[in-house]
């Protein structure tokens, strides 16, 4: 399976309004409950007025198109990472998953998934 590194810091928030998101054509996940308005965004974009923020994530996207019939691809890349000790936050498209790692635990992270078989770009 491969694994491809994005380029970039992320930060995941909590808003009060979703009015407060600025669309981009980067990368932008909008999570809306009862209870929160959560938003994963390129951390340049967050906005200024958030109720609670942790910046300092990467991030990369498994390349490919995943079939909803698949199972076990995010539950084994958690695996390897739990492993290792690294904690993730997942974040799950319509074609393909995203996995974030704290900055601090990005190179340990793909050096372990490499060592596990996947390749990452």
């Amino acid at each position: 399976m491969e694994l491809k590194a994005l380029g970039y810091d992320f930060t995941v928030c909590k808003l009060k309004r979703l009015s407060d998101i600025r669309l981009s054509p980067d990368i932008c996940f909008i999570g809306v409950t009862d209870e929160e308005i959560s938003l994963v965004c390129r951390t340049e974009n967050t906005p200024a007025d958030t109720l609670a923020r942790e910046d300092g994530w990467r991030g990369f996207k498994i390349m490919g198109e995943l079939d909803f019939s698949l199972t076990g691809i995010l539950a084994g890349i958690s695996k390897v990472l739990a492993d290792n000790e690294i904690g993730i936050f997942a974040v799950s498209t319509y074609n393909t998953d995203y996995v974030l790692v704290k900055n601090e635990n990005f190179d340990r992270a793909l050096y372990a998934l490499s060592k596990s078989g996947y390749s990452v770009i």
